[in-house]
């Protein structure tokens, strides 16, 4: 196929995107948006700083040029700092992509991934209940929230605001763990200290140095042979500290500064009413007679039947 075949190709895609569709570069991550797309070149408009920039047809046959002479795929990094841009307008093109991890931008014979983010999600778009353990309570957090106002805590009785309590520890906990296993994940793909952007945010790749003592006698024969004093590093074991209170009639105040404050923690969790509020939640969107009714009835059904595992609370007797 010809350039000026994939360039009306590509002129067709631009056209058919949202005006609202958000691009970002791959490099610098600049956000930016297409407002025009004309016979020999593409308008656009840089986010951050509302200033317009012509993306010319020639620069892009160069470009097509050096990936098709690359055949592996073209390295971003020999990109001209203002050739960003002319990267992901061309990845609109259902066969060219960027492939952050590689970091390079390559040629395939089946569609691919855009540089567009934040688009709005088409109506032929599928949800689906995700097979996690916050995502129940989220629904109820969200349904109480809704309900309630968290911003007049005075205004709240004291049930509402321990079912709030409860839920947010829930969804906290929940939120945590797949947290962590997100994050464990995102280390094999996040290979330098530079921020990786996405829609929402971006993460940084960065380290935590912790250290322990040696064995005593391996750290004092290394200090005597610096010439250091064995006593000036001998302090107060905590640990025999507490073996001496518990044979003396020496108090905690006298030998520990004592802060104590006072807290709430989560005691118990309802598993019943949260299942009967579920079901209220369905009963009430049986009600409403809309698409997205119909999808979130279906997933509440789908949540009832997981609601024991997904809320699980074991007390400390049943633990020890």
């Amino acid at each position: 196929m010809s350039f000026s075949e994939n360039w009306h190709t590509l002129l067709e895609a631009a056209e058919e995107r949202s005006p609202e569709a958000t691009l970002i570069t791959p490099l610098s991550h600049t956000q930016f948006r297409i407002t025009d797309t004309q016979e020999y070149r593409v308008i656009i408009e840089i986010l951050d700083s509302d200033e317009s920039q012509p993306l010319q047809r020639d620069q892009f046959e160069t470009l097509y040029r050096r990936v098709q002479d690359a055949g592996g795929g073209f390295e971003l990094d020999r990109l001209p700092p203002d050739a960003e841009p002319y990267a992901a307008v061309l990845t609109l093109h259902p066969q060219f992509e960027i492939d952050e991890d590689a970091g390079i931008l390559v040629e395939t014979d089946a569609p691919t991934a855009t540089q567009v983010i934040g688009e709005a999600p088409t109506e032929t778009d599928d949800r689906t209940e995700p097979d996690v353990g916050v995502y129940a309570d989220a629904l109820l957090l969200i349904d109480e929230l809704e309900r309630h106002d968290p911003t007049s805590m005075d205004t709240l009785d004291t049930e509402t605001l321990i079912d709030l309590y409860t839920l947010l520890s829930d969804v906290q906990r929940g939120a945590n763990n797949l947290r962590k296993d997100i994050a464990d994940t995102l280390l094999d793909r996040v290979h330098h200290d530079q921020p990786v952007h996405a829609q929402y945010g971006s993460v940084q790749r960065t380290s935590r140095r912790s250290k322990s003592l040696k064995d005593d006698t391996e750290v004092l024969a290394a200090l005597e042979d610096a010439g250091i004093d064995q006593d000036r590093v001998l302090g107060v074991d905590p640990d025999k500290v507490e073996d001496a209170l518990d044979v003396t009639d020496l108090h905690e105040q006298d030998v520990y500064d004592i802060d104590e404050r006072a807290y709430v923690r989560k005691a118990d969790v309802n598993e019943d009413v949260k299942e009967t509020r579920l079901q209220g939640l369905k009963d009430r969107l049986a009600a409403t007679e809309s698409e997205e009714a119909d999808v979130l009835r279906s997933e509440i059904e789908d949540l009832e039947d997981r609601i024991d595992e997904l809320t699980s609370f074991r007390t400390g007797s049943e633990v020890q």
